[in-house]
């Protein structure tokens, strides 16, 4: 009855408010998304998505200590109206002036104290932040307010995989096992995943599926290069379920093929999918995505024990690109310039190794349970201290 309904509401609405609410602040950068997205959803609170799209001029604008919506797209993004969040959780150099854009109108028309969480590396000092949750890559110093954790934060878990898993299991069901999931970054920083690389993955896991008598489950994202994602396909042999990545595909196997895999070969780029494979508790293989002077796993180049002729060659086996610039700059950067302007995903890679969590692919198997990771138990702890 509406009489019945209208008594509900207030204790209700008396229940909710007793919960904190946390603005996720969504940028256009997927990795970004979902580890804001995963913390969000572990903690438990409301949420609410903040989505944004941002101006060409973005860059000009976006000054570090700005608290402004400059570089935002107005028409295109969602409302900032009260009532005010109490926790703001940001990823990316585009979304900090955002956010403290947010808190300073709490303040000002509520006179509330919205606390600050950024993700990742921030532009801004650590102090401008009431909780920075980071990763080794990206070499932040040891204040009271940082986290420190091995990995990042994602949206992994076990309950969402089997479930992805359930959707697929048909599909591959006359797959000879194991099934080898086989995940697809891109270029990153001074590390190609050219066509030269996408061959060499298909030969590389080809062998792994022989040697086990198994099958590949090969999902490619929106960093693969198409021809990339040609060579790799064109090149494998092994039975396999090949999905060639589109944009908001709701048949998108990602999880799915996590959750089916008995062993995950990831390409070692892509920090995120390195702790997404590592979740599953099968054994994690890290694919080298480059070799010689481009190689993670081994690259004196960039420990700074190369010759300084080797300043003059970019190129790699598929040739010379605007890419292959970009990356020599970056290289230069790593070696000479200020460690804010660069991260270093080798430190991710080493950690995951001395832990026996990963080997590189080539290198032998993983041992068997690996210890689990505690990022996320470790994040929430510190986001819930906040209120």
């Amino acid at each position: 009855m509406p009489g019945q309904e209208a008594n509900q509401n207030p204790a209700r609405s008396s229940q909710q408010s007793s919960v904190p609410l946390t603005w996720l602040l969504m940028g256009n950068r997927a990795g970004d998304n979902s580890q804001v997205l995963g913390l969000g959803e572990a903690l438990g609170w409301r949420i609410e998505e903040k989505h944004f799209a941002f101006q060409p001029y973005e860059k000009i604008v976006n000054l570090p200590w700005g608290a402004h919506l400059l570089g935002v797209a107005r028409e295109e993004s969602s409302e900032l109206e009260a009532p005010w969040p109490d926790v703001v959780i940001s990823a990316g150099r585009k979304n900090e002036p955002i956010a403290r854009y947010i808190r300073k109108r709490a303040l000002r028309e509520a006179g509330k104290r919205v606390r600050l969480v950024h993700v990742g590396r921030p532009w801004a000092g650590p102090p401008t932040w009431d909780l920075v949750i980071t990763t080794p890559q990206y070499r932040l110093p040891q204040d009271p307010n940082i986290v420190h954790n091995d990995t990042p934060l994602h949206r992994v878990t076990r309950a969402r995989l089997d479930g992805a898993a359930a959707n697929w299991r048909d599909r591959v069901a006359d797959l000879p096992r194991p099934l080898v999931a086989v995940l697809c970054g891109g270029n990153s920083g001074p590390y190609p995943f050219d066509r030269a690389s996408g061959e060499r993955l298909a030969d590389q896991a080809d062998a792994l599926a022989r040697e086990f008598g198994g099958s590949l489950l090969v999902t490619t994202s929106a960093r693969t290069l198409d021809e990339t994602t040609d060579a790799l396909f064109s090149r494998i042999q092994s039975p396999s379920v090949l999905y060639r990545w589109k944009m908001d595909d709701p048949d998108n196997p990602f999880f799915a093929f996590l959750g089916l895999a008995d062993r995950v070969i990831v390409t070692a780029d892509s920090v995120s999918m390195m702790a997404e494979s590592c979740v599953t508790g099968r054994p994690v293989y890290l694919y080298d995505t480059g070799e010689g002077k481009t190689s993670m796993k081994h690259n004196p180049w960039l420990d700074g024990v190369g010759e300084a002729s080797e300043i003059e060659d970019g190129t790699s086996t598929s040739g010379f690109s605007r890419w292959h610039l970009k990356a020599q700059i970056y290289r230069l950067t790593m070696r000479m310039g200020p460690q804010r302007l660069t991260r270093d995903i080798r430190i991710v890679q080493q950690l995951l190794i001395d832990t026996k969590r990963a080997v590189w692919l080539g290198d032998g198997h993983p041992g068997s349970e690996p210890p689990p990771l505690e990022d996320m138990a470790r994040a929430v702890a510190r986001v819930r201290a906040l209120i």
